[in-house]
């Protein structure tokens, strides 16, 4: 579906934002790279700032017009940071995102058009899309750098494709270190670290027993609620036993809980 998502860049000036805009192409999963008659390409520049995204840059595709750009597309966005004051389909990034993929999704092939540096699109270009896209900044400061333009764009897309193919929008790391550090605790284990932590705070009188009010209530809803695993309990274990020797003068134990 990706690959039917094309970046189309219109007389871009300087050539490291080509570069920029390959290595954002190429972190969000894009590949297609049209580039309308830039002032500056192939340049050395542009492949240092692409940082490993060389092939994206290899395989670009240079025209003169942006009607070759375009050329069997069936939907083209235009980005455009100014209000033109002409009446036409607005979509912010997200929605862009998201209309992209349904377009790719179905086979159609998509352009996501941006302007020049200094200028952005023409009204003329602008006329040659099906819709607007508009990056919400700070009216005071809304002129975007053309590389994090791409950027924003293709991360919605991005994400648009994510959840149309059912995927994680976010990476979950697991602990390896052991298979305690993911099996969380049991009921009997629970109630056996409570028994220990009362134990500790007696003896570093924290608790007094004959007054004992909810601190181990609280205490109880603060661990319950903590989803505690077996490694980290046997830490928590631990640190009161060490808490305990020290409380009555003892050595402390040379033994290190493995984490």
């Amino acid at each position: 579906m990706l690959e039917n998502i094309r970046v189309v860049l219109v007389n871009t000036s300087h050539p490291g934002n080509i570069g920029g805009a390959a290595r954002a192409m190429k972190n969000m999963g894009l590949s297609q790279l049209v580039l309308v008659d830039p002032l500056d390409f192939p340049s050395a520049e542009a492949v240092a700032r692409a940082s490993g995204a060389a092939d994206i840059l290899d395989a670009a595709q240079v025209v003169g017009t942006l009607e070759e750009a375009l050329v069997g597309c069936n939907l083209v966005m235009g980005t455009s940071a100014r209000d033109r004051r002409i009446p036409w389909p607005m979509l912010d990034p997200r929605e862009c995102g998201v209309t992209a993929c349904e377009q790719a999704q179905q086979g159609g092939q998509v352009a996501l058009v941006f302007g020049r540096e200094y200028a952005g699109l023409t009204n003329e270009e602008l006329q040659r899309c099906h819709y607007h896209v508009h990056i919400a900044s700070d009216p005071d400061f809304s002129s975007l750098n053309l590389a994090a333009a791409v950027q924003v764009l293709t991360y919605e897309v991005r994400m648009a494709w994510l959840a149309a193919a059912n995927q994680p929008t976010k990476m979950f790391k697991q602990e390896a270190a052991t298979v305690e550090s993911s099996q969380p605790v049991t009921s009997d284990e629970l109630e056996s670290f409570y028994r220990h932590l009362e134990q500790a705070l007696i003896e570093i009188r924290f608790l007094d027993p004959a007054k004992p009010r909810h601190l181990m209530s609280r205490l109880r809803r603060l661990y319950g609620r903590s989803e505690v695993s077996k490694l980290e309990m046997n830490i928590l274990r631990g640190i009161l036993t060490e808490t305990i020797k020290a409380a009555r003068g003892e050595h402390p134990s040379q033994e290190k809980v493995d984490v």
